[in-house]
């Protein structure tokens, strides 16, 4: 399929890849992200996260154009989500070296096409991928790096059984502010609080109640983990938060109208995330494997799998039945471009 986006188009395109992580099509956002994505890589000495994070997405845009996808998804920066996530994982999980460019550079397009074949077969669910590729590649790629000596593992944890490890932490006011910004700043695997306010400011220049949905969800899960006493330095990092956020954001502000009743939704929906990072990391310790965004994926599927119509009063006796083109809800459709196909 042809595809013609003029210059600045394409540029625009291109950058709205980075806010596409969070569902966000607007340029102020993404800029946003990718300054804070810059300060957090700077600030914890590992600038190379960034620059294999730009360079991800630059090459994800470029694989679609090549690719001749439908035009009006390089202008929404569908191409490049899974490629900046994939740019930021590989330098995070691997040291910079020549031959670690190179395959960051075949996984951040292999998610282009990957994208495109997982959703032709989720189409008739009305469903997506949302950031499976990336999770899918990234996992590919740091597996085989544990058997290739030329892909060196710098910040990999080593395979191990699960177990629930315990390290007590600060749990101030002030310590508690710094987990919670923490943890959506490592939706782009940053570990800094810098990044998180970056992140809420581009959210919320973008739409007010994604940013509500992204500071509540990382709130939620903080409370969660700290109840049900998780790994210190998980809490600590903001490793609980990024994946409640990005459930939060989908069901609270995306996939469905904000209401009292997707609220709730929403809601159950932050909290069975955390249940399900907690099992993904144990699942996949033996394995020495990250969970990335794994857990929002399987859940927010989960949660649009039925088709609920939340718009309806739920004490309506009138019931309607779904048309062929149901989708999650009555919302507009714009605000939804991850379910066109």
């Amino acid at each position: 399929m042809e595809n013609n986006l003029s210059t600045e188009n394409s540029l625009r395109g291109m950058i709205c890849g980075t806010g596409q992580v969070m569902f966000q099509q607007n340029l102020w956002c993404s800029l946003l992200f990718l300054i804070g994505i810059f300060w957090g890589a700077w600030a914890e000495g590992r600038i190379s996260v960034a620059w294999g994070g730009l360079v991800g997405l630059i090459v994800s845009y470029l694989t679609g154009r090549i690719l001749g996808l439908k035009a009006e998804e390089g202008e929404q920066g569908l191409w490049g989500f899974n490629g900046v996530l994939v740019g930021c994982a590989i330098m995070t999980f691997l040291r910079s070296t020549p031959l670690t460019w190179c395959i960051l550079i075949v996984g951040a397009a292999h998610t282009v096409w990957l994208r495109e074949g997982l959703n032709r077969i989720m189409a008739k669910w009305k469903v997506n991928s949302m950031t499976m590729p990336f999770v899918l590649t990234t996992w590919m790629l740091l597996l085989a790096a544990r058997g290739l000596n030329g892909l060196p593992i710098e910040g990999l944890s080593s395979p191990m059984f699960p177990h629930a490890a315990t390290a007590h932490i600060a749990t101030g006011p002030l310590h508690l502010l710094l987990y919670w910004l923490r943890g959506i700043g490592q939706v782009f695997l940053i570990d800094s609080w810098i990044t998180g306010l970056f992140f809420l400011a581009g959210l919320i220049a973008a739409n007010g109640w994604s940013a509500f949905w992204a500071a509540f969800a990382s709130a939620l899960s903080l409370a969660v983990a700290l109840l049900f006493d998780a790994p210190g330095m998980g809490i600590s990092e903001g490793l609980y938060g990024f994946s409640p956020v990005l459930t939060g954001i989908a069901l609270g502000s995306i996939f469905y109208h904000p209401s009292w009743r997707s609220a709730l939704w929403a809601v159950v929906g932050i909290v069975i995330t955390l249940f399900a990072q907690a099992a993904t990391n144990s699942l996949l310790a033996p394995l020495g494997l990250p969970s990335l965004t794994a857990p929002f994926c399987f859940v927010t599927w989960v949660f649009l799998l039925p088709m609920f119509s939340l718009e309806k009063h739920p004490f309506s006796k009138k019931r309607e039945t779904p048309s062929h083109e149901a989708d999650h809800s009555d919302w507009n459709p714009s605000r939804k471009p991850h379910l066109k196909r």
